[in-house]
């Protein structure tokens, strides 16, 4: 039986997924205080987070990053959902990015000091974007 991944695959599927496995176990145990730091971050982005207390905000995000960091590292699951994901998932660390105060420059593109270890994500975007690229340019040939 072959697996739904490609093998060139597996280094972009490996780190990414690795990175954010760990960011999601790191969170396990967040304390409630850098939990309700994370969630007003979020909010900035995504109001509807205010309205969850702080606890269940960090639940909410370890689990969400365990579960997208094993999705990437199990060969079962199919690049292109892994992908779709990944892509999801960094497009709102993306959008945090953009919304919080004092992460960008005037320009709203480029990093400040505080921003740049949010703006790293644009390379989690990157393998995304490559990993849904090659699901469809191969699947037409």
């Amino acid at each position: 039986m072959a697996l739904p991944i490609k093998l060139r695959h597996v280094p972009a599927r490996a780190a990414a997924g690795a990175f954010i496995l760990n960011s999601g176990l790191g969170k396990r145990h967040l304390p409630e205080e850098a939990a309700a730091g994370l969630q007003s971050m979020a909010v900035y982005a995504f109001p509807q987070f205010a309205h969850m207390s702080p606890k269940d905000f960090g639940k909410l995000v370890s689990t969400a990053e365990m579960a997208l960091g094993a999705a990437l590292l199990v060969p079962v699951v199919p690049t292109w959902l892994a992908a779709l994901g990944l892509a999801g998932f960094s497009g709102s660390l993306l959008r945090m990015y953009t919304k919080v105060p004092g992460l960008t420059q005037s320009d709203g593109i480029r990093p400040t000091a505080e921003g740049t270890a949010v703006a790293k994500d644009v390379f989690l975007a990157g393998i995304a974007g490559s990993l849904l690229v090659d699901e469809l340019t191969s699947r037409r040939a």
